[in-house]
């Protein structure tokens, strides 16, 4: 039983027109589901990914009026996207450039090219240096050239003020492996190769505790099998994690829990997929809705504001 690496990371937003304008245009993803929050059906939920909506992918985001996201520890701090090779990093460069999106320059960390830079809500992101040989499925209709799209998630980065009981969740529950170390960040893998197998996790006891609000990440999903989602379920029960229990999003089958710092993990199968409603080409271009909301559709749709 490993973890996949990662299956996607939903953030959140206080604008979803200007939220989709940024991931769309500016990032290039497509916008593979255009949902609601299940629990929430008065928030959008968007998801934005490669071009086939692969797991591993896609960053998510919650729509909600809040203010901005107070920064701090116990919480996920910088979300890594996958880019390969040193052109990529030159076309991403003039790009940021281009369009005044605040970004780094170029430069080296745990021994990767990367550029940190925002979005407009002061969501931390970065470009990572993919070294994996895996596929890329760009998205043909993207304003970014096909070599140099963003090929997915990683790695992604959490703050704790205390290493040793998230330390024992990733190893002992979740079946991580200690990597590596720089500065104060400590690098773990999952099944996989390159930045969509790792989770960085950074020491910060000084710092304030986080709260959320518009720029935050409100939970990282990792990617399991679909025919291994039963077992995870036993073993956080055997294990004594308080967790949701079985939750069928439709696309996907999650789990959740907290980790002993309280930031909100997903356990999150790879199947059915964004394909289960809707035919691949057109993925994202209205509002779908898992069968238990299709009869309050009128409803939901009345309260949503145009991307």
């Amino acid at each position: 039983m490993q973890l996949n690496g990662f299956h996607h990371l939903t953030a959140v937003t206080a604008d979803a027109p200007r939220n989709h304008q940024f991931y769309t245009k500016a990032l290039g993803l497509r916008m593979v589901k255009k949902t609601v929050n299940q629990d929430d059906t008065s928030a959008y939920h968007l998801f934005y990914a490669d071009g086939l909506g692969s797991a591993g992918t896609d960053i998510t985001f919650f729509d909600w009026p809040t203010g901005r996201e107070r920064r701090g520890t116990h919480s996920v701090v910088r979300t890594g996207f996958r880019i390969k090779g040193e052109k990529a990093f030159a076309w991403w460069s003039d790009h940021f450039k281009q369009h005044n999106i605040a970004a780094d320059k170029v430069t080296e960390e745990n021994g990767r090219m990367v550029i940190h830079f925002e979005d407009f809500e002061g969501q931390r992101l970065s470009l990572v240096d993919d070294e994996s040989d895996a596929a890329a499925h760009p998205w043909v209709q993207s304003p970014v050239p096909e070599e140099f799209q963003i090929r997915g998630l990683g790695p992604i980065t959490l703050s704790v003020p205390d290493l040793k009981p998230t330390d024992m969740v990733l190893t002992q529950i979740m079946g991580m492996k200690p990597a590596a170390r720089f500065d104060d960040t400590h690098v773990y893998h999952m099944n996989g190769v390159g930045p969509v197998a790792e989770l960085h996790v950074r020491v910060e006891p000084n710092m304030p505790q986080a709260q959320q609000g518009a720029g935050a990440v409100h939970h990282v999903a990792f990617n399991i099998p679909l025919d291994q989602y039963a077992t995870w379920t036993d073993r956080l029960k055997t294990m004594r994690v308080p967790n949701s229990g079985p939750v069928d999003r439709f696309w996907f089958k999650s789990l959740y829990f907290r980790e002993p710092n309280g930031i909100l993990f997903e356990l999150a199968t790879d199947g059915p997929g964004f394909q289960a409603d809707e035919p691949m080409e057109s993925l994202g271009e209205t509002l779908s809705l898992p069968p238990f909301l299709e009869s309050k559709r009128a409803a939901i749709e009345a309260k949503l504001k145009k991307l």
